[in-house]
């Protein structure tokens, strides 16, 4: 006969209470289900928004009903010098930063030979330089912290391509580069760093999105339907949590099989 062993309560939770998370991109969208998520479970959190301040202030708000602090700053991620003046902020208002997502985004989708360099600049700056610049900057507190744990939203087409999305595809795949080489920079000092990859999810951002690349995505969900911005903000808590201690350097796709 097999031994049996009582494991009730080994198992670390989702519970996020006593940390502080930086989100950036946080006012709508992906950004917002992933402040909610944090918020929900214990976590403070910080919004950073682009331009719709009234969003993140909404935002905010639902976050501080869950019984956490929560404060929006502005800020263009793709700046270096207004990025570490964040950081310094964020740092002195809540006094520790433990988990960082880096989510802000932008598209500006076109066939590469339409394509002008401002289009291919801009997504560059700030979907990849963005989140160099806030891990950059948040690098300190991030190792001080007892539950390291740096987050980066990259998205399928990093991995597999599509159609008038050379500039979009070049930052996010920059992004898989990116985390698997702080993972290994970090890890000894126990800062986890991984990615999510989104397929094709229902946002404002997405709607923007040209037809054929819209529909290009689409056709290849063995789900048949599109993804929910709760689908990625509930692999992003998982990452946060204690739950994901042990896993680093990974890029965690949430496609509805879109990649396999």
């Amino acid at each position: 006969m097999s031994e049996s062993h009582d494991l009730t309560g080994s198992f670390p939770t989702l519970r996020l209470d006593g940390r502080t998370a930086v989100v950036t991109g946080g006012s709508r969208g992906i950004g917002r289900a992933i402040v909610l998520a944090l918020a929900s479970h214990g976590a403070d959190v910080a919004v950073v928004y682009a331009g719709r301040q009234d969003a993140a202030e909404t935002v905010c708000e639902q976050a501080v009903s869950y019984g956490v602090q929560a404060r929006s700053y502005q800020c263009d991620v793709a700046d270096f010098t207004a990025t570490r003046a964040l950081a310094q902020q964020i740092a002195t208002d809540f006094g520790q930063v433990d988990i960082l997502v880096n989510n802000a985004g932008i598209i500006r989708d076109n066939l590469l030979m339409r394509m002008s360099e401002t289009d291919f600049d801009q997504v560059i700056a700030v979907n990849l330089k963005g989140a160099f610049n806030m891990t950059h900057h948040l690098m300190r507190p991030l190792l001080r912290s007892a539950h390291g744990r740096i987050i980066s939203i990259t998205s399928v087409v990093g991995l597999m391509g599509n159609p008038g999305q050379a500039n979009y595809a070049a930052a996010k795949a920059g992004l898989v580069g990116f985390t698997k080489t702080v993972a290994r920079e970090v890890g000894s000092r126990k800062v986890t760093c991984n990615a999510i990859a989104p397929g094709l999810v229902e946002t404002d951002m997405t709607a923007t999105m040209s037809q054929a690349a819209t529909v290009a995505l689409g056709d290849k969900v063995p789900l048949k339907r599109p993804g929910q911005v709760e689908d990625i903000a509930a692999a992003a808590l998982f990452l946060a949590s204690d739950m994901a201690a042990y896993i680093t350097g990974e890029i965690l796709r949430v496609d509805g099989g879109m990649d396999i």
